[in-house]
């Protein structure tokens, strides 16, 4: 069994009530949040994820699951801490590695 797109579809049982789940869609999922002063702007930088989506035709449970051709990709932009050097996503308000937070813009 094959999906628009390429790529074998999973075969699953939906866990609420054990029918067979149907592949949906792929969807790309904006990664972030929204800001109240900046609004979107912020997403733009924090990346998305390719999942694909499969629904249980008789309870309608939705499953979501990291897209098969998009495993092991990470397309968050990177950045370096200032203070210890280390790589870290672009987003995080800290780091992770020396816990320094970084300044935010005035």
């Amino acid at each position: 069994m094959f999906k628009k797109g390429g790529g074998a579809m999973r075969e699953l049982s939906c866990l609420r009530c054990g029918a067979q789940m149907q592949y949906m869609m792929r969807e790309r999922l904006q990664l972030g949040k929204t800001g109240w002063i900046l609004g979107d702007l912020p997403n733009l930088f924090a990346g998305a994820l390719d999942a694909d989506i499969y629904v249980c035709p008789d309870c309608s449970k939705l499953e979501f699951f990291l897209a098969e051709d998009a495993a092991g990709q990470d397309e968050t932009p990177k950045k370096t801490c200032p203070y210890c050097g280390k790589e870290i996503d672009f987003d995080y308000p800290k780091c992770p590695f020396c816990k320094r937070e970084f300044k935010r813009l005035p």
